[in-house]
């Protein structure tokens, strides 16, 4: 028996539309040396250098495009000295 098309498909048969995954990023602003390792990592390229600096004269990282982040913490895991990490937010939640 052959499954039917979408076109075919009862609307329970057809499946969600897929979601984006959506992250957002916490950065400890004291810990931030400014090396950019986590702006290098980022997969989707979200982060940039912020225009402020943190107490200790660092530029340290923001996001450029908050809906671009994925919260997949590769910043995080780049760091050297744990200034960054990234969440993965639920869905139709922005923080």
């Amino acid at each position: 028996m052959s499954e039917p098309s979408v076109n075919e498909a009862k609307p329970s048969q057809v499946p969600p539309p897929a979601r984006k995954a959506r992250g957002a990023i916490h950065v400890t602003r004291n810990r931030c040396k400014g090396c950019g390792f986590c702006i290098a990592f980022c997969p989707p390229k979200v982060l940039e250098f912020s225009e402020e600096f943190s107490e200790q004269g660092y530029h340290f990282p923001r996001l450029k495009n908050p809906d671009g982040c994925t919260g997949c913490d590769l910043c995080g895991l780049y760091c050297p000295d744990f200034a960054i990490y990234g969440v993965m937010q639920k869905y139709g939640k922005k923080q």
